[in-house]
């Protein structure tokens, strides 16, 4: 298997679903795929603008976050309890058929509050 399908769902609640390759981060097939996913910090884990919100179904099957994510997590806009910043989620087969909630807006202390 060299890629799953991954569902996003938009701000405005549309649905893309992707084919999504094995080893890229969740942040890095939003960019490929021109869907509004921020990422300010182009994945360096220093700020929370790649946030997601997954399923219940398939955050379950994620490793747990990182101290260096859950402290960057709590800077997010809208947080919940299965919310996971892109950048730090690799796709492997256990995303086959993730639905992924991109957040109407997020928090960016260097640029401000985007929408």
């Amino acid at each position: 298997m060299s890629s799953v399908k991954i569902t996003f769902v938009l701000p405005s609640g549309e649905k893309t679903t992707l084919d999504a390759p094995i080893g890229i981060s969740v942040l890095e097939l939003a960019h490929r795929n021109k869907l509004p996913l921020e990422g300010a910090c182009e994945g360096s884990l220093a700020c929370s603008t790649c946030h997601v919100i997954f399923e219940s179904d398939h955050f379950k099957k994620l490793k747990p976050a990182a101290e260096e994510e859950e402290d960057m997590l709590d800077l997010a806009f809208g947080l919940t309890p299965t919310s996971r910043l892109g950048c730090q989620i690799i796709v492997d087969a256990t995303l086959e058929g993730a639905i992924i909630k991109i957040p109407a807006t997020n928090r960016n202390f260097n640029a401000g509050t985007s929408a």
